[in-house]
């Protein structure tokens, strides 16, 4: 027997970020991973192709060309921005720089899968607090939760996989309320579908202003820009240098730059974007409503189902009908909204379903 050295023994066991395999039909529909519908068109997909034929060199060492532009759309310092292969890469990085041993991170759960992982892979210790009955954060039993271990706590507004948001002003008083030594993570992902007016207190650069926020957005959803992988992270400087100073020199590729800098050069391509994945959004509920399925409030490109011990059961129906959505065992099921073939198949599924 060839022996090998083992790994960190606290990894042992550790869960791997799941997946929906394709069921016994041809896959009609793929609602289950968030992803912006359609195919890249237009200047971001011109400013795609051309770095793709120029892809023997390098891009810039630590994306300071995407940095730079994103400092002058959010107007804050290069210095405030680290660029990487996606805002979980980001994330992962943060709570290796940040995190000790032992080093707790408070998350309302039920959240983003991936956020135990990271902060297991870190060596810090998940400290989860429940939802509110609606499927929101109850920030109030957070803040509660943030002891001397704590040293990271993560907000995902809206959130995933329920799609509900933080209320403004609650989440001003959840920041007022944590110690200056502990890092709030706010976690955007899908923040430009959110539609609702944010306050000049909630901006970007009065975020970062505070010290010890963490804004982390990404270009995989809205941008649609989910196989080229780039996201960002806009801080303090110190937090944001903390990240960058552990990141690879070339975190992300020149494909996702030039993809990257062509969408915030053409706002409209992503503002039509989010247009139509709000109207079908708002046609699905619809459609559930209308057959009794009562979701809790979106502002994401999802819509979350809570079935309880029945998600299984829904989601297996939905694949025999060649659509896949995500379930979460004796929770519920998120489905992705967007594709305009989605409420035609899902129409089919509820139909059955009693």
């Amino acid at each position: 027997m060839t022996l090998a050295p083992s790994p960190r023994p606290d990894l042992t066991g550790l869960a791997a970020y799941s997946s929906v395999a394709p069921g016994p039909v041809p896959v009609r529909v793929r609602a289950s991973s968030n992803e912006a519908p359609g195919a890249l068109t237009g200047p971001v997909l011109d400013a795609a192709l051309g770095a793709v034929s120029r892809a023997t060199r390098y891009p810039m060492i630590g994306g300071a060309d995407l940095a730079a532009a994103l400092a002058g759309a959010w107007g804050v310092d290069a210095g405030e921005v680290a660029v990487a292969d996606g805002a979980l890469p980001l994330l992962d990085r943060l709570l290796l720089t940040y995190l000790r041993p032992g080093d707790e991170v408070v998350m309302a759960w039920r959240s983003y899968e991936a956020y135990p992982l990271s902060v297991q892979v870190a060596g810090g210790r998940s400290v989860p607090v429940p939802l509110r009955a609606d499927g929101s954060h109850d920030l109030p039993a957070m803040a509660a939760a943030i002891g001397p271990a704590t040293r990271v706590a993560i907000v995902c507004n809206p959130n995933n996989p329920t799609g509900t948001v933080v209320p403004w002003s609650a989440l001003s008083d959840f920041l007022d309320s944590v110690p200056p030594d502990v890092l709030v993570v706010l976690d955007e992902a899908y923040t430009e579908y959110d539609a609702r007016q944010r306050p000049a207190s909630m901006s970007v650069p009065a975020l970062a202003a505070r010290g010890n926020v963490v804004v982390l957005r990404t270009f995989s959803k809205a941008h649609g820009l989910a196989g080229l992988r780039a996201g960002y992270l806009v801080s303090s400087v110190e937090v944001a240098g903390a990240v960058r100073s552990v990141l690879p020199p070339f975190p992300v590729s020149s494909v996702a730059v030039a993809a990257a800098l062509a969408s915030l050069a053409h706002p409209s391509v992503l503002a039509a974007r989010v247009a139509s994945t709000r109207e079908e959004r708002s046609q699905v509920v619809a459609l559930l409503s209308g057959r009794g399925v009562v979701v809790p409030d979106s502002e994401a490109n999802f819509v979350w189902l809570p079935l309880g011990s029945r998600s299984h059961e829904f989601a297996d129906l939905c694949r025999g009908h060649g659509l896949l959505v995500r379930p979460f065992a004796d929770e519920g099921v998120r489905i992705t909204v967007g594709d305009p073939d989605l409420r035609a198949v899902l129409a089919e599924v509820l139909a059955t379903w009693e």
